[in-house]
């Protein structure tokens, strides 16, 4: 077995430590939760795209040793030498000399078939242990990463406006890669490379929310900073359905009409935005304070949908956001079920599973409700249990909700409360 498939078992085992014995059927969000549990297991992050690459074996060069020896660690190993000394121990590299002399005898093979076979295994383990000592020896012989010595930090200098810009200091002199970049959150799109020598980058956040920026080299994550930017109120804009460019935002002047939270098809022509064009519209709410724990907590809402513009499927999406990851239910008509999906700790999508409970006449008004009891997680529909399943569990705080639909979103309550009781929001508009 070569270093590289080496590898890729290593990285395969963690996935399946995850839950995840088919690393093919893996979303972009599964990839993620790896990695956050890597990080949060060794202290290194390992980006999502060196993750896929490792794990699809597309790279011609051992990567750094850092990275070896915390995939080796995640799985219960000191380190990459220990797994792979394992891996020979347990039969996962070349066969033993005496395994492939046995099975030769026992086809009959001549005294001198005995002889060559000796000599041939032989040098095959030689030419083996040569090869991997001195892969070794290179691996060992490579300046380390000294991820440890970048500095990385974050601060707003608009206070908590939208547009709002932040400024990162950094330090990255110290740190043996090739490349440098600077990712404002989870979006690869807001990607900005930056060089040694040069310590500071300024950038824009469109969005309010609760972001993690990302110092990475090469493809690891080395260094994350937490920009907060809340809103304490109801934050209106419409996207492309492809969620790239800038947001659209939608200037109202008050959050909700005749008690419903939303906004009017006039309302969006009047912000000068194209109706007929296939959009989506996000309400979001971010708070200053964060009380509610992601693995007990319980929100109620009642919703319905305006369409702005025909769709076969409309859809509304209910978004929890907390540190770091996300709860996401997607809901449409019973006819689009296979548009329905759910996002808790791995994605389940209506396209090869049954979520048809999840489903309902969106034109109308429904009562939903999304609870979290110790990581385990429960919808209802008009008080009716239809879903449970696990989350994550690692403990983090929600950080905002948010409302996303195809069409105009009315909502009619929300509460969201901690089982202990706090209220963290509740309106009835």
């Amino acid at each position: 077995m070569t270093e590289q498939e080496l590898v890729k078992r290593c990285l395969n085992a963690i996935c399946r430590k995850n839950g995840f014995d088919d690393p093919s059927a893996m979303t972009q969000r599964d990839f993620e939760l790896i990695s956050h549990e890597v990080e949060d297991s060794t202290g290194i992050l390992i980006s999502v795209s060196t993750f896929k690459r490792l794990l699809h074996g597309r790279f011609s060069r051992m990567p750094q040793i850092a990275t070896l020896n915390a995939i080796s660690t995640y799985l219960g190993f000191k380190n990459w030498q220990d797994y792979r000394n394992s891996a020979n121990k347990t039969g996962n590299s070349l066969k033993p000399a005496k395994e492939k002399n046995e099975k030769a005898l026992n086809k009959g093979n001549s005294g001198y078939a005995f002889s060559f076979n000796w000599k041939l295994i032989g040098a095959v383990a030689i030419s083996t242990a040569i090869v991997v000592f001195l892969s070794f020896v290179k691996i060992s012989s490579r300046p380390a990463p000294g991820y440890e010595k970048a500095q990385f930090a974050a601060k707003k200098t608009t206070d908590n406006s939208i547009p709002n810009t932040v400024i990162f200091n950094y330090n990255i002199d110290d740190v043996n890669a090739d490349s440098f970049f600077i990712q404002q959150s989870w979006d690869k799109r807001r990607r900005v490379k930056i060089s040694k020598h040069s310590y500071t980058l300024t950038d824009i956040y469109y969005e309010p929310g609760y972001h993690n920026a990302k110092l990475i080299a090469n493809d690891s994550v080395i260094k994350t900073a937490d920009v907060s930017i809340p809103t304490d109120k109801w934050f209106f804009c419409a996207k492309d359905k492809s969620l790239s460019g800038i947001p659209e935002y939608i200037k109202t002047g008050k959050d909700s009409t005749n008690g419903v939270l939303g906004i009017s098809a006039q309302q969006v022509k009047e912000n000068n935005i194209d109706i007929t064009k296939d959009k989506l519209y996000h309400y979001t709410w971010f708070p200053s304070e964060m009380m509610a724990k992601s693995n007990n907590f319980r929100l109620k809402t009642r919703i319905r949908m305006n369409e702005v513009r025909t769709v076969l499927c409309p859809t509304i999406t209910i978004e929890l956001f907390c540190q770091g990851y996300f709860i996401v239910m997607r809901t449409t008509n019973k006819g689009c079920a296979n548009k329905a999906a759910l996002l808790l700790g791995q994605e389940v999508k209506g396209n090869d599973t049954d979520l048809t409970a999840l489903t309902f006449d969106v034109h109308q008004w429904t009562d939903v409700e999304i609870a979290s009891v110790n990581n385990i997680v429960s919808i209802y529909i008009n008080n009716k249990p239809v879903f449970s399943a696990p989350s994550f569990d690692r403990i983090r705080f929600i950080s905002g909700l948010a409302f996303i639909s195809n069409g105009l979103c009315e909502v009619d309550k929300v509460e969201l409360t901690g089982l202990d009781g706090k209220t963290v929001y509740k309106s009835e508009f």
